[in-house]
């Protein structure tokens, strides 16, 4: 899994490479939940995310949660066709607004 944060604007943009499972989802965590402060807006662009298991979902929704608790926001940008399928299947894509592009997600943002 590779994890590159960078900041936009006033947006953190989190990019992620590779398979998200119970191996990766703690990092991803881990150094992604120092960033959300508060009114925060992140932006995790997973258009490079082949795969997510349940451990995956439960991550995003951790995430999630943490950055509504400090009123902030959190898109997902290029979620696969497969994840999407997966998300809206459980009922985690209704609380995620998603976006096909970066420009798209930062233009929701802001």
């Amino acid at each position: 899994m590779d994890i590159n944060i960078k900041t936009l604007e006033d947006v953190t943009v989190v990019e992620l490479a590779g398979d998200i499972d119970a191996n990766t989802a703690p990092s991803i965590q881990e150094k992604v939940l120092p960033l959300v402060g508060t009114g925060g807006k992140v932006l995790l662009d997973m258009t490079a995310v082949p795969y997510m298991s349940s451990a995956g979902l439960r991550m995003l929704l951790s995430l999630f949660r943490q950055v509504s608790a400090k009123d902030g926001k959190l898109v997902l940008v290029g979620l696969s066709e497969e994840i999407r399928d997966t998300m809206s299947i459980t009922g985690f894509l209704d609380f995620f607004t998603t976006t096909e592009t970066i420009e798209a997600g930062l233009a929701f943002l802001n």
